[in-house]
């Protein structure tokens, strides 16, 4: 199981895990986002796009139109619809200066057609980001790229982010750009690909650690209009007191994995030699009273076997106090709170 680490002394020793700070891990996003130059590709255009359409040399037909829910424009001197869903600003134009010779309305046109507002691609991206967001695709857009506009993860993201994608009415998964990204490659990006509750949908997962580590870029996948990027946060069990070496929080990663107290204690580099290891308690909300519940856990007993390993639920707080903190232990609870809401969220890095 991979955990996140709220880390309040300095920093690990030689041969320990090593940690980063949220605001280390999204500055990596941004650099890599940065690096990902996505190749020049017009977006096709869609409903709700808002055009405007300028013929050289003949202002009265130059205007902005409003693609309709239907894919299609009105033009003003020729009949009917002009159906562009799915067409580029570039084969609008085209389309534009054939129906314009057609009509007799222009002998030579030049057409020059500009997105004034792109409504057609919405990519949201929601969970634990600093920016929750709608994000209007106006050119091929990464994985990363989608992630660095949403300023990054928050303190609290778990260890994957998850792509919906909806499938096309022909049972096509829909493709970034018109590539032809095959399954073979959204499988190898996300291990598997796991059926979504409704037949028209797709999920991707992809691992954090792949996305920003391993330099495979099949993981940063590009991201379309449509699709729903969802990065889940994690539940967090804190270990505060001055009877461990490291206080701090840690941040469940495996989905459904269960975290104890000999574990958190092991992530916490352990007890001093001043911990009072039979007076800790787990400080654990109680959602009839509204308090927190104090259950005491008797360290030393559970390291010798001699107790069952307590396991530890989101938002737990293992106090463990020393020698000199043991009159305090009434107060722990405020104590442990403010040190869990103020301590900074450190995630760990890949090796």
């Amino acid at each position: 199981m991979l955990l996140l680490a709220v880390v309040v002394c300095a920093a690990p020793l030689h041969g320990q895990a090593q940690y980063e700070t949220a605001q280390q891990t999204n500055e990596k996003i941004q650099q890599l986002a940065a690096l990902d130059q996505s190749r020049p590709q017009d977006i096709p255009l869609g409903a709700g796009d808002l055009l405007h359409i300028d013929v050289f040399d003949v202002p009265e037909l130059s205007r902005d139109v409003r693609v309709s829910d239907s894919g299609d424009i009105t033009y003003p001197l020729i009949p009917g619809r002009i159906p562009v869903a799915g067409e580029t600003a570039f084969q609008l134009e085209e389309k534009l200066e054939q129906l314009l010779v057609e009509n007799g309305l222009v002998q030579h046109p030049q057409v020059s057609v500009f997105v004034r507002e792109q409504n057609s691609q919405p990519i949201s991206i929601v969970g634990a980001v600093a920016r929750p967001m709608v994000y209007q695709a106006i050119h091929p857009t990464s994985l990363l790229e989608l992630l660095a506009a949403a300023g990054g993860i928050s303190d609290d993201a778990g260890s994957v982010v998850i792509v919906t994608r909806p499938v096309r009415a022909d049972g096509a998964k829909a493709e970034a750009g018109g590539e032809a990204n095959s399954s073979a490659q959204f499988e190898a990006a996300s291990q598997t690909t796991t059926p979504a509750p409704f037949k028209d949908q797709q999920t991707i997962t992809i691992h954090l650690q792949d996305l920003l580590e391993s330099g495979n870029p099949v993981y940063n996948i590009p991201v379309n209009g449509g699709d729903v990027v969802s990065v889940p946060r994690a539940g967090v069990v804190y270990v505060m007191g001055l009877g461990v070496a490291q206080p701090g929080g840690y941040v469940l990663q495996g989905h459904g994995e269960q975290i104890t107290v000999l574990k958190a204690l092991a992530l916490a580099h352990g007890l001093t030699p001043f911990a009072k290891a039979n007076n800790a308690v787990i400080m654990r909300s109680n959602p009839a009273t509204g308090r927190k519940d104090e259950i005491p856990v008797h360290l030393k007993q559970i390291e010798n076997r001699k107790s069952e390993d307590v396991p530890m639920q989101s938002n737990d707080i293992l106090y463990v106090p020393d020698s000199t903190g043991k009159k305090m232990l009434a107060k722990g609870t405020e104590a442990a709170l403010g040190i869990g809401t103020s301590a900074a969220v450190y995630r760990t890095a890949a090796p």
